[in-house]
C-alpha cells in the first residue's frame, strides 16, 4: 500500500493518487533531486509478479523515454522499489479526453479537427522511432485547460500482450479501439494505431462508440465484420469528406488505410476547404472483408430472407423448424468465428517460436533458456559496453525478444562488457563550466565548492583550482568527481557621487562580467549624462553573472520659439503646436501701426528664446490702428 510521504526509490515522495486503473496506480509525487513535481505510475500487484511481463514492459518504457514531443507524455524514469515496479512521467494538470466526452458527449467539429491534428502530430513522432503505441484510446489522452493534447502510456501499451482478451479491466476498454488484424492475432503496425484514431474520431464526433457487446469476443467480431455506422447519418451537419477520414482510417483491411499518420494529418488539415465541399463517399481500393466469411453471411442473409416468405405462406411447425435451422447455421458461423480469432492463429503459429527475452541473464541461463524453447544459439556472439548491465550478462538478442520466428532460428547474443571505464585528467587551471559540460556528457556526476578572491589577486574567474580524484585513476558513468573552483568577487563603487558616465558604467560592467541595464531619463537636477541611481549598494561584493541597473541623467529637451510675427492667427497657432508647442486659448489683442489687423504682434515667451518642449506660448494680435477720438 502506497501512502503519502512515502517515498519511491528514495527520491519520489508520494503526495496524493490522481487515478486508479486495471493496470497500475498513478500518484502525484515530489521529485526531491530536481525539486519538480512527477506523476508517478506503479503497475498492479499481479502483473509486477509476471517476470515476462516486466521485463517487456521495462523495456519498452526505456524505449518510450527517447520519444520528445509535445503532444506525448514525457518519460523521466523507470525502475523497481522492493517489488513494486514504476515509470515516473510529466506531471500533467489536466482531465482525460474520456472524461471530457463523457461530461460534454460529441464534441464540436473545429474541436475535434484541432484534437486529431495533434494527436496524430504526436503519434508521427513515435511512428518516426519505429514506436507503436497499440493501445489508443481517450483513457491514454490527456487534455490540458489550454486545449492543449497529450498522449500518455506508450511504455504500459507497448509492453501489454493485446492478443490476450482476458484481462476485463484493462482489455475492456482498449477492444472498442482494436484494429480487426490484431483481433485476428496478428501483430500490430503503424496502421494499427491509425485505426484506433478512426474510433477514436468516431466517438468524439458522435458521443459514443461504434460497437458495443457484453463481452470483448463479441466487441472483437464486430470489428472484424461490420461496417462502422456513418456520422453523417447520425450528424447531417458533418461533411462527408470528415466523415472519409474516418472511414479511410477505420478501412478493414489494413491496405486501404492512409499508408502513414502524416497522410491523416494532411486529410485532417484540409477536409473543410471549399474545394472538397462535394466529395463523394470513399470506396476501397482492396476487398475489405475475407472472402470466405462473406460467402458465408451472403448465405445467412439469404437463410433469413428465406425465413420471412415462409412465414407469410406457412404454418407455424414449418416456421419453427426454418428458425431452428437458421439459429443453427448462425450459430456455426459465431463458432467459425471464434475458431479463427482464438484457436486458428494458434495453430498456424505451432512451427513459430517468440523469441523468449533473455536481458540481464548469465549467457549460459539465455543459452538454455533459448535452446528449451526450440532455438539454436549462433556461432559468434557480440560484446558491447552497457552501463546498466552486468559485464557477462545478456543486453539483447538478434532477432529482438518478442519476434516470431521459425523454430531452430539462430540468435546471436549481444553481452555486455560492463561499463567503460574512463580516465582521470588533469583538470586544473581549465574554465570549470567548459570541463563539467564535457564531464556531464559522459555521463559523471559534477560537484563544485568555491574559493573567493579579489580581482587584484591575479586570479582567473572559474578556473579549476583542484580535484578530488587523482590524474590516472579510472571511473564510469555515474560517479562523481568534485571540483574546488575560483570565484572573483567585484565591489560595487559609488557610481552616483563619483559621477560616472554612462561608458564609464558600461565599462566596468564589462570588465567583470556583470550584466548592466543602462536607462537615460530626463533629470535637469544633476549634470547631464551622469550617473543619478544604481540598484546595488556601494560596497557590495559580487560575482561574475551578477546583475546591475543605473539610470543617466539626461537634460530636458529645448526647443526655440519661432518667429511668428505677422502670422495670422491660425498660421501661428499651427507652426508653434507642430514644434510641441501648447498655444493658450486667450488671445491678447492691441492697437498697432505696424501690423494689419488679424495678424500677431509678438509671443510671449518672446520669439527665439529657448523653452521645453510642451510649454505654454500665449499670441498677442493686431486690433489695427488706434483711432483718432476728435474733440
Amino acid at each position: 500500500m502506497i501512502i503519502k510521504g512515502q517515498k519511491i526509490n528514495d527520491r519520489y515522495q508520494i503526495i496524493r493518487t490522481i487515478g486508479e486503473g486495471g493496470m497500475a496506480n498513478v500518484y502525484l509525487a515530489h521529485d526531491t533531486i530536481l525539486d519538480r513535481n512527477v506523476a508517478v505510475k506503479i503497475l498492479r500487484g499481479d502483473l509486477a509478479g509476471d517476470e515476462k511481463f516486466v521485463r517487456r514492459f521495462q523495456r519498452e518504457a526505456i524505449s518510450a523515454s527517447s520519444l520528445s514531443h509535445p503532444n506525448i507524455v514525457e518519460m523521466y524514469d523507470v525502475g523497481e522499489d522492493d517489488g513494486r515496479y514504476f515509470i515516473v512521467m510529466e506531471y500533467i494538470e489536466g482531465i482525460t479526453l474520456k472524461s471530457l466526452i463523457k461530461r460534454r458527449g460529441s464534441l464540436t467539429l473545429s474541436e475535434v479537427l484541432d484534437i486529431m491534428i495533434q494527436l496524430t502530430s504526436g503519434l508521427s513522432c513515435a511512428h518516426d522511432s519505429y514506436i507503436i503505441h497499440r493501445d489508443i484510446k481517450p483513457q491514454n489522452v490527456l487534455i490540458l485547460d489550454d486545449g492543449r493534447v497529450k498522449i500518455t502510456d506508450f511504455g504500459i501499451a507497448m509492453a501489454m500482450n493485446n492478443n490476450e482478451l482476458t484481462q476485463t479491466n484493462s482489455v475492456m476498454g482498449s477492444v472498442h479501439y482494436l484494429p480487426p488484424e490484431q483481433a485476428n492475432g496478428n501483430k500490430a503496425t503503424i496502421k494499427s494505431d491509425i485505426y484506433s484514431l478512426g474510433i477514436l474520431m468516431y466517438e468524439l464526433l458522435v458521443g459514443k462508440l461504434p460497437f458495443k457487446g457484453d463481452n470483448a469476443v463479441e466487441i472483437a467480431i464486430k470489428h472484424m465484420r461490420e461496417e462502422i455506422p456513418s456520422v453523417c447519418e447520425i450528424n447531417p451537419e458533418i461533411p462527408q469528406s470528415v466523415e472519409n477520414i474516418i472511414l479511410k482510417a477505420c478501412a478493414k483491411n489494413p491496405k486501404n488505410r492512409y499508408e502513414n499518420v502524416r497522410e491523416m494529418q494532411e486529410d485532417l488539415r484540409t477536409c473543410l476547404d471549399p474545394s472538397r465541399h462535394n466529395e463523394k463517399r470513399t470506396s476501397y481500393q482492396f476487398p475489405e472483408f475475407d472472402e470466405e466469411n462473406s460467402k458465408k453471411m451472403s448465405r445467412s442473409k439469404k437463410n433469413k430472407e428465406l425465413s420471412t416468405d415462409n412465414t407469410e405462406v406457412k404454418k407455424d411447425k414449418k416456421m419453427n423448424k426454418v428458425l431452428i435451422i437458421i439459429s443453427s447455421i448462425a450459430a456455426f458461423i459465431v463458432m467459425a468465428m471464434i475458431f479463427l480469432i482464438l484457436i486458428y492463429p494458434k495453430i498456424a503459429n505451432s512451427n513459430k517460436v517468440i523469441v523468449p527475452d533473455v536481458t540481464g541473464y548469465t549467457e549460459e541461463k539465455a543459452i538454455s533458456t533459448l535452446e528449451k524453447a526450440g532455438l539454436q544459439i549462433a556461432d559468434s556472439n557480440t560484446e558491447k559496453y552497457d552501463d546498466k548491465i552486468d559485464k557477462g550478462s545478456i543486453i539483447s538478442t538478434t532477432p529482438k525478444s518478442g519476434r516470431t520466428v521459425a523454430k531452430n532460428t539462430k540468435i546471436t547474443l549481444i553481452i555486455s562488457k560492463g561499463s567503460e571505464n574512463m580516465e582521470i585528467e588533469d583538470y586544473t587551471n581549465k574554465d570549470f563550466d567548459i570541463v563539467k559540460e564535457a564531464l556531464e556528457e559522459l555521463g559523471i556526476l559534477v560537484s563544485e565548492t568555491y574559493t573567493d578572491y579579489n580581482k587584484d589577486d591575479g586570479i582567473t574567474d572559474n578556473i579549476i583550482l583542484s580535484q578530488d580524484l587523482k590524474t590516472g585513476e579510472t571511473f564510469a558513468k555515474g560517479d562523481t568527481i568534485k571540483f574546488t573552483v575560483a570565484r572573483v568577487v567585484v565591489t560595487y563603487p559609488d557610481f552616483v557621487n563619483e559621477a560616472y558616465t554612462k561608458d564609464q558604467v558600461q565599462t566596468f560592467c564589462d570588465e567583470n562580467k556583470l550584466v548592466c541595464t543602462i536607462t537615460e531619463k530626463t533629470n535637469d537636477a544633476v549634470t547631464a549624462g551622469t550617473v543619478y541611481y544604481q540598484s546595488q549598494t556601494t560596497g557590495k561584493k559580487v560575482v561574475s553573472g551578477a546583475s546591475l541597473t543605473v539610470y543617466v541623467a539626461k537634460a530636458t529637451e529645448k526647443i526655440t520659439v519661432p518667429d511668428v510675427k505677422g502670422k495670422t492667427l491660425s498660421a501661428a497657432t499651427s507652426a508653434l503646436e507642430s514644434l510641441g508647442f501648447v498655444v493658450s486659448g486667450t488671445v491678447n489683442y492691441e492697437y498697432s501701426a505696424a501690423i494689419s489687423s488679424g495678424y500677431v504682434i509678438s509671443t510671449s515667451p518672446s520669439i527665439g528664446s529657448q523653452q521645453t518642449k510642451g510649454s505654454t506660448i500665449s499670441l498677442t494680435v493686431s486690433k489695427g490702428v488706434e483711432p483718432v477720438v476728435s474733440d
